[in-house]
């Protein structure tokens, strides 16, 4: 049995991204499409789509994109992902290469129209990224405890300021 339109042009764009293809993924979309991705915002296809998968590229040479389902619902796609990598190569938003081996698991939620996405809504846990890479320290270890501290002496100052 054939994939219907919303799946087809999922299975395309997924497969573009896997292969680093921007100009294949772009092909993808519809005209003024947007990627709503939770941690970051939104991005305009496709320059700012483009320039955003660009610098992950190039920051994360061996990243990898493991579709793990689809659903389908209508012209609604439902996907669960997983990506793998190095943050080996150039800088990212801002953030020098660390080295470290990045997983993460995350779902899209795709809206398609006359076969092409017109809008894609991503979420994952970007504090656990943060946390792989060393932006963040580790659960639970003393530096997250000492963390939490500065954090709420920061908090109980602000509020005796607030009183005065």
């Amino acid at each position: 049995m054939a994939d219907s339109p919303a799946i087809a042009v999922s299975k395309r764009y997924f497969d573009a991204v896997c292969r680093h293809d921007l100009d294949a993924a772009v092909e993808c979309w519809a005209p003024g499409g947007i990627d709503h991705l939770a941690p970051v915002g939104e991005l305009r296809v496709p320059d700012e789509w483009r320039a955003y998968f660009s610098a992950l590229f190039a920051a994360l040479p061996d990243w990898e994109h493991e579709v793990l389902n689809l659903f389908e619902q209508g012209d609604q796609v439902a996907c669960h992902w997983r990506v793998t990598g190095h943050f080996s190569g150039k800088p990212f938003q801002g953030l020098r290469a660390t080295g470290a081996a990045i997983a993460a698991e995350g779902a899209d939620l795709i809206k398609v129209e006359n076969g092409l996405i017109k809008r894609l809504d991503s979420y994952w846990d970007e504090s656990a990224t943060a946390r792989q890479i060393g932006l963040l320290p580790a659960r639970k270890s003393v530096p997250e405890r000492a963390l939490y501290g500065l954090f709420n002496g920061k908090t109980r100052l602000k509020s005796l300021f607030r009183r005065s």
